[in-house]
């Protein structure tokens, strides 16, 4: 239908100009737009309050609405030439329309000097993480040497019975962390005498600049709930001391009740550091982990469970 409406359009368009003059009509009127805006409203107005002005002049003793007007003309022109000098005082008297409210005016507080409001605001650490200065004081603690630095931290998770805990190097955590972005979630087995294995899922997530975090989880009640499931196995890296001090601090915990007991949760991180770190068998590990992150149907759990084995 559209080819054949087309070429109809231009030829009404292109040549047949005469059948547009022939219905051209010559006597149209035209009309002051100010004209029509200004003189039509009062008679509006008027038709609309007529009952009401016709019993206002009968109650005076007048004979119609003519006559209301001249009692009332002088009362009239005197009131609107009062409206008139209130207005000529305001240099937006002339605008039909009412004034903007003014803007806004910035709070400011007497207690914050220039430079401070100036300085930009940290971000905001999601909440729910924990940053390294919970766990420790940070200025103090780069004053001591790396052996130290161990020391305290291991020390400072050693009462906790559901904790984990471990220092990296930078160097080691780098490489792991390359190959965490590029393969964010993967499934790791968790052998059980007389059982075989169960399948637990892991996700990193990058909360913080300073802080990335692992969680794990079983893999049917993730299959089942998603992203609402609960972790049993939380890891935290912290990277504070990354550059001036060379070292990754790590800290964890595994939630009572929910099926796998501290030492399951130190295999389950030695597995995965295994798979994203650099091994003797890292080129299968790695062949497993791209298959997995690609969904290709090549991907076998059998082939998994087999590299889990050799740690």
């Amino acid at each position: 239908m559209a080819a054949l409406r087309v070429p109809a359009l231009r030829y009404i368009i292109g040549g047949n100009g005469p059948v547009l003059r022939g219905s051209q009509r010559r006597w149209a009127q035209v009309h002051d737009v100010r004209f029509v805006a200004t003189h039509r409203e009062p008679d509006r107005i008027l038709e609309r309050y007529k009952e009401k002005l016709d019993r206002k002049a009968k109650e005076q003793g007048l004979r119609d609405v003519n006559e209301l007007k001249e009692a009332y003309k002088s009362k009239i022109h005197n009131l609107r030439a009062k409206i008139n000098a209130a207005g000529s005082n305001s240099p937006a008297s002339t605008s039909p329309f009412p004034q903007p409210p003014p803007p806004p005016q910035p709070i400011s507080s007497p207690t914050h000097s220039p430079s401070t409001a100036q300085t930009p605001s940290r971000p905001t650490t999601p909440p729910g993480i924990k940053t390294l200065s919970s766990y420790i004081d940070i200025p103090k603690t780069l004053a001591l040497p790396p052996k130290e630095i161990e020391y305290i931290w291991r020390l400072r998770h050693a009462s906790s019975k559901t904790s984990l805990c471990a220092v990296i190097p930078t160097q080691t955590y780098t490489q792991i962390e390359r190959t965490a972005r590029r393969h964010p979630q993967f499934i790791l087995p968790l052998p059980r005498e007389g059982q075989g294995a169960e399948i637990h899922f892991l996700q990193w997530t990058f909360p913080t600049p300073t802080t990335t975090t692992v969680l794990f989880t079983h893999l049917a009640e993730y299959k089942l709930r998603g992203e609402y499931s609960q972790p049993h196995t939380t890891v935290t890296l912290h990277l504070e001391l990354a550059g001036p001090k060379g070292l990754v601090l790590v800290q964890g915990s595994v939630v009572e009740g929910r099926g796998v007991s501290v030492e399951e949760g130190r295999w389950l991180v030695m597995c995965l550091q295994k798979f994203y770190g650099v091994g003797e068998e890292r080129g299968e590990r790695r062949r497993l982990l791209e298959q997995f992150s690609h969904g290709d149907g090549g991907f076998k759990v059998e082939e998994l469970l087999e590299e889990a084995e050799k740690i």
